[in-house]
């Protein structure tokens, strides 16, 4: 069986032409449609990718300048600059072969053609196409492992039984492409577990691409996720792919999906279900092939059943659930987490802090942790930077401990940063972890939330 190659245009005012070229490609690529009038050719290139467009140069009876064909390749290349476009033309010459492919042109054939050098102009031009959109796709990869590389990277600790048993499920769940919903409180490392999850993947050498979804407005959601083109919207100067798309053949993190809008819901199960994307501002859908995981620190199962969580969107990426359980949860793993915490911190601030103090170590074992590991990693990394000995000691954690009296909290520190955090924490968590809410009831804008939560670690 003739493995076939490529979408194929054939442009040209004479339908014989046409039709010889129907006949003969057919057997040989995957799709050939005809045009004899070149003034279709914008409407359908916007709706319609193809490999490989071949051209008549003269569209005017007698004509042999080839002026027509120069023009609408100028006009091809403006609407889709990666076109890969042949010339094809019974008025050829080494002058106008020339001036061709410093236009634009990928080649030049000549009418009649043989059949066998047309196919094989055909299909090294498909091969260009394929290769110039593989490089495109490879830089825009390349700058986002880059960006991902450029961030600090906590590896996955924990030797609990809970935590062992999470390791087990990611152990079993990594080599499937199966959708998988992370739930856990803020600070748990529901990050950690999908990027365990690529790394021991098939799709472990391709790109890892993470979203927080609830960082991004409404009104950008369809062009972070899903792209746009350029002249999309005022501030689109230029075309730009995706997160689906830059993560196709890799992994896709979803984080914060318990804060989707239903609106926003609903574009995201259409992506997730036809498994295609059409950009802001496009007509053409765009295949993409991501391995989907998912995460969450609200209660969705209770957000479904209030109606605020699509049912059929839940059942869409939790094909298999992680529960992360909170900090204080796993204090067999306090010690351990607060060691390597150390380790990783008195390198990067050149300190000589050899280690924690049995006395500080009681200490961490008998704080809550309402931020979980992220706030215990804040913690050590502000002891090392702090402490003048090379060992920690329990003053050298100013932990916020709330307790209740007559309607009021108070504080073991009057620390104004730390109580704020504990505010933070509170209101997160009396909130379900909704950032919005937690923000209105805490008098902020969702991005002044967020920067604060950044600055403490939350």
């Amino acid at each position: 069986m003739i493995e076939k190659i490529g979408k194929i245009l054939a442009i040209d005012d004479n339908e014989d032409i046409l039709f010889a070229l129907k006949l003969l490609l057919k057997q040989h690529v995957e799709k050939i449609t005809t045009l004899s009038n070149p003034e279709q050719i914008p409407e359908l290139l916007s709706r319609e990718y193809f490999d490989v467009i071949l051209l008549d140069m003269n569209f005017t009876k007698d004509a042999i300048s080839g002026k027509e064909g120069f023009d609408w390749l100028a006009k091809i290349l403006e609407i889709e600059p990666k076109s890969v476009v042949v010339f094809i033309t019974a008025y050829g010459d080494a002058e106008k072969a020339v001036k061709a492919i410093k236009s634009g042109a990928t080649d030049f054939v000549l009418k009649p053609w043989q059949n066998e050098k047309l196919l094989a102009t055909i299909s090294s031009s498909v091969k260009l196409r394929r290769s110039r959109l593989e490089a495109d796709e490879l830089r825009v990869k390349q700058k986002e492992m880059s960006a991902v590389m450029d961030q600090p990277f906590i590896d996955f600790v924990g030797n609990s039984d809970k935590m062992l048993e999470v390791f087990n499920t990611i152990k079993k769940v990594a080599q499937t492409d199966a959708n998988v919903l992370i739930l856990g409180e803020n600070g748990t490392g529901k990050e950690l577990v999908a990027r365990a999850l690529h790394r021991n993947s098939p799709r472990r050498d391709e790109v890892f691409i993470s979203v927080d979804l609830g960082s991004i407005s409404e009104t950008l959601f369809e062009s972070e996720l899903f792209g746009h083109e350029k002249g999309a919207f005022t501030d689109a100067k230029k075309e730009k792919p995706g997160r689906f798309e830059i993560a196709s053949k890799g992994t896709l993190f979803l984080d914060e999906i318990g804060n989707l809008s239903l609106p926003l819901q609903t574009k995201l199960l259409t992506a997730i279900e036809r498994r295609e994307v059409t950009r802001v501002g496009s007509n053409k859908a765009v295949s993409v092939d991501v391995r989907l995981i998912c995460a969450t620190n609200t209660d969705v199962y209770d957000m479904v059943s209030k109606t605020i969580f699509r049912q059929d969107l839940l059942y869409r990426i939790n094909t298999v659930e992680i529960h992360l359980p909170p900090l204080h949860e796993r204090g067999d793993d306090i010690a351990l987490l607060a060691n390597h915490f150390l380790k990783i911190f008195s390198k990067k601030y050149k300190k000589s802090v050899k280690g924690i103090a049995s006395a500080a170590i009681k200490k961490l074992m008998h704080y809550s942790w309402p931020g979980n590991v992220r706030e215990l990693q804040h913690a050590i990394e502000r002891a090392v930077i702090m402490t003048e000995t090379p060992t920690l000691e329990p003053d050298d954690f100013i932990l916020a401990t709330p307790r209740r009296r007559s309607g009021e909290l108070e504080f073991e520190s009057f620390n104004l940063d730390e109580i704020e955090k504990m505010i933070i924490e509170k209101v997160l968590k009396q909130n379900q972890g909704n950032i919005t809410q937690a923000a209105q009831e805490l008098g902020l804008t969702r991005t002044s939330l967020y920067r604060r939560m950044e600055k403490h670690g939350l």
